[in-house]
Order: C-alpha cells, then structure tokens, then sequence
C-alpha cells in the first residue's frame, strides 16, 4: 500500500495480545484500540505501547486513523462488532468463528458487500506458508485424486463452569473454539459437504465436550474430524490421495513441518519444515491488506460463501449433539 495500513483493535483479551504481538513482531502498524472500559484500553494500549486508546467500540471504528478493525471479542459478539465496523466504513478482520452461528454469518457478509468494504474471518491457518504449501501440492497432482482429510483438534482446557469455554452465553463447547479449525480446512480442501454426521456428548454446562464430524463432499470425498475440550489429542492431520498423501505435524494448524509421500507410503518426496517469525498471526492480517490494496472485494483463500458455510456445517453438528446457545 501506498501508505502504512494502520490497525484498530476491538477487545483486549488473550487472543488480541497474540495478534498485536505477531504484528509487532513483523512492523505492521497498530495505532488503536477500543475495549468496554478506560482501564483495560489504557493497560492493552500501555503493554504495546499504542497511541489512542478507546472506552468503547463506537469511540474505536469512528477513528479516523484507523483503516481495519480486528474484531478479538468472544463468539457471540462478533457479528454485532463486525456490523458497527462496517457500518463506520471499516475493514474488519473477524476472529474465528465468523459468528455465532451462519444466520449471523451471513448477515455480516450481506452487510460487508453493500457496504463495499473487505470483511475477512481470521482463521489465520488458511494464509500459513505451511498451508500455502499443501495447497501447491495438491493442486500439481501429486497426491492425484485427492479421497480423505483426517483431522481433530483436542485440548485440555480449563473445567471452571465460568470460563468461556463452558459458558453457553459465551458460546462455549469444543466446536466453535476448536472444531472449526478442522471444518474449515475440510471446506478449503473440498468445498462446503454435501452431508454432516456428528455424535457427540456434552458437559455439565450444556455445551459440546466432544464431537466426532463426518464430512461427505462431492466425488465421494470424506473428511473425519475430532474435536474435544477437555483431553488433550495428537492434533496432527493427513490429506490422503489416490497416488499418496500429506502428513501434518503436531500442531497442525499452526505453522508447522510435514511429509509428502508418493505411492504406497513408503517413498519421502518432500519434507516441508520452513519457520516462520513468531507465531504467525501477521499472514491473515497481510491477507486483508492485499485484498485492500488489490481492490477485490474479498479473499479467494476464504471467501465469504466459505465463512457461512463453515458456520453452517457447526450449527448442523451442533443440531445433532443437541447444543442450542441463549437467544437461538
């Protein structure tokens, strides 16, 4: 871009310090941010040492001086956060899940297209290099006739009822935190599923504990994926060809290596270990400046159509392990 991109930063939890850290990591400019409150704006501001600190998500996309707003509230707040950026001609970057839900997926996307402005879900795994990498892979044939994605994403996470992880008013449960990840790169690798089968259990909050997807795609394709919030998984995935497949170390929807083998299994022809600076968070954020500076109204790593979708798949997995949240 011709002038620096300059950031604004709606919410002052966990994930936003991981997202500014990245961005500092890798010199792209943060000058604001908006929290409910003077205290945790003036503290976010102070620890990352940004100029203009705002008492209210308003006061935040009303900045002049700031071109995206990254939207690092919990779920259920997203879509709402994501329409008062837009409505003040913002960019938004919205953290991963799009939404609630995709009646609210789509909303935002309506909103973001009339509007004219790019909206972007940060499911940051999609703009890895790691992933960019498979991506090339598969696209020259050398897995031929992609068949199978074998993912889960299990971690063992706090059981406090108040934490949002078990909080239904929070959005909480397995799938939205950390089933989508795996979702969405079933729906990158074959598009959104023609069909979702999900068993799963609940915890004593009412929110899903464990869920087992399977996908089926068009051809014939199958995704199986595992997700679980309190036990601690392998979190590795394979991507599994007529002619051979990719095994993605743990973690692997973080930046990370993994094997590319041909035939049977037992021939090695890539072994992909590339690093990269910090955790990698920078890449989407790269992503929503390209497509900005570019002029297109929306990513082609992820469209708008897949966001939805993606939302579209949780809220069928959730329908059948029998997770409702408040106000659905």
């Amino acid at each position: 871009m011709s002038t620096p991109f300059r950031w604004g930063i709606l919410g002052t939890g966990w994930i936003a310090e991981m997202f500014v850290t990245d961005l500092r990591a890798t010199g792209i400019e943060v000058t604001a941010v908006g929290s409910r409150s003077r205290q945790s704006a003036d503290a976010f501001g102070s620890r990352f040492d940004i100029a203009s600190r705002h008492a209210s998500y308003e006061a935040l996309v009303a900045d002049p001086e700031v071109d995206a707003v990254y939207v690092a509230t919990p779920h259920p707040m997203h879509a709402a956060n994501a329409l008062l950026a837009i409505a003040a001609g913002k960019h938004v970057l919205v953290e991963k899940p799009f939404t609630l839900n995709a009646a609210e997926a789509a909303e935002v996307a309506e909103a973001a297209r009339r509007a004219g402005v790019v909206v972007l879900e940060a499911m940051w795994t999609r703009f890895l290099p790691s992933m960019v990498r498979i991506r090339e892979i598969i696209a020259a044939g050398t897995l031929g006739e992609v068949r199978t994605l074998i993912a889960d994403h299990d971690q063992l996470l706090p059981s406090d009822p108040e934490h949002r992880i078990n909080n239904p008013d929070l959005g909480g449960g397995a799938l939205l935190d950390l089933g989508v990840y795996p979702v969405s790169f079933a729906v990158d690798l074959f598009g959104a599923p023609t069909a979702v089968t999900a068993k799963g259990d609940k915890t004593a909050t009412g929110v899903d504990r464990q869920v087992a997807l399977i996908l089926e795609h068009d051809g014939g394709a199958i995704s199986v994926l595992h997700t679980a919030l309190d036990t601690q998984g392998a979190n590795t995935a394979t991507v599994v060809g007529t002619e051979g497949r990719i095994e993605i170390d743990s973690v692997w929807y973080e930046q990370t290596g993994f094997t590319v083998y041909a035939g049977k299994g037992s021939e090695v022809v890539e072994r992909y270990d590339e690093t990269v600076v910090s955790r990698g968070m920078q890449f989407q954020a790269w992503e929503l400046e390209r497509v900005v500076a570019e002029g297109r109204g929306e990513s082609e790593l992820l469209p708008l159509d897949e966001s939805v979708a993606v939302m579209g798949v949780l809220d069928e997995a959730r329908r059948q392990v029998g997770v409702v949240y408040p106000g659905e």
